[in-house]
């Protein structure tokens, strides 16, 4: 089995150690745009094998997309950041270029292959590459739920003092401010959280999971890698391992939560055919009004890309 990693950057680099350590794998191949960066990382990530005992071999290519063929998955964590004085569009633009480009080398030599998406704006992004791919959308879906459902999990731990391994939640919506945590949906090995948090504490929490990206933005001047990494990895594990396992994943809805034709963070079922199955929660009016506010942010970033006519 074979998963290849596109862009050698923090999030690409550190998805590859992952899935390697974790030891499912024949290979993983991670490539970049820059000479010698994904073979120099591969390489030192490789000589770590005796060491952390994982016999998975990692290659690193510049530009070579013949590498990554007959790939089981391929995970996209290509595009810049957005630098000061770029606009939204800017920034759209410039990655869906980047995106479409990697997508179209991707699908020539791996035609059935699972893509999962990690460049940003998140949404969007898994957009661009399913119209590039043209397959079915069960096989195209962006990481983001994952990476924000484990913010959520480890604040609540912090909070309540137990292991992050004890609590389970679910966050729906898009990648950023507008994304949509379920309390009602959060427990601690099956208490429900609000037995266990004060209503003003979860609040604040909720808050600071919306902003956890910017959070790490504000320490260091650049955004995280190792929950993004991490949380790319495994969705690999899951659909390699064909373990049916529920996360929350950027997911094409047609009809589900009564939207249509939109890239949104829905809980789905992962498994060897990519997502398995969406799963539709019996939201409360609340639940559901925020999560349609989030989708018309969406949507409207959505438009962004349309109109700009990057893929036909």
């Amino acid at each position: 089995m074979k998963v290849s990693v596109i862009g050698a950057g923090n999030v690409g680099a550190t998805c590859t150690n992952v899935v390697a350590q974790k030891d499912f794998l024949k290979e993983v191949v991670l490539v970049d745009i820059k000479e010698g960066i994904a073979e120099g990382k591969g390489l030192d990530m490789w000589e770590t094998a005796p060491i952390n005992q994982f016999g998975t071999k990692i290659k690193g290519v510049t530009n070579d997309y013949e590498a990554t063929a007959n790939s089981d998955v391929v995970i996209i964590t290509s595009g810049i950041p957005r630098k000061p004085g770029m606009s939204r569009d800017d920034l759209i633009s410039t990655n869906a270029g980047i995106v479409k480009d990697v997508t179209e080398k991707v699908m020539k030599h791996s035609p059935n292959t699972i893509i999962v998406v990690v460049a940003n704006p998140l949404d969007v992004m898994t957009y661009c590459s399913y119209l590039t791919a043209k397959i079915d959308s069960s096989r195209v879906f962006g990481m983001a739920g994952i990476l924000d459902t484990a913010r959520y999990r480890a604040f609540l731990a912090e909070e309540i003092n137990v292991s992050p391994k004890d609590i389970q939640a679910v966050l729906m919506g898009g990648h950023g401010d507008t994304m949509v945590p379920l309390p009602r949906y959060t427990t601690v090995s099956g208490i429900p959280v609000r037995e266990l948090v004060p209503e003003d504490r979860l609040q604040s929490i909720i808050e600071r999971t919306k902003k956890g990206g910017g959070e790490i933005v504000n320490f260091m001047g650049t955004s995280a890698w190792y929950a993004p990494g991490a949380a790319a990895a495994q969705m690999a594990e899951a659909i390699i391992k064909d373990e049916q396992r529920i996360f929350p994943c950027c997911a094409l809805l047609n009809g589900e939560y009564g939207m249509n034709n939109i890239y949104l963070g829905v809980p789905v079922k992962l498994g060897r055919n990519g997502i398995e199955k969406i799963i539709e929660l019996d939201l409360n009016e609340e639940e559901q009004n925020r999560l349609n506010e989030s989708a018309e942010s969406v949507r409207e970033v959505m438009g962004v890309l349309d109109n700009m006519e990057v893929v036909s």
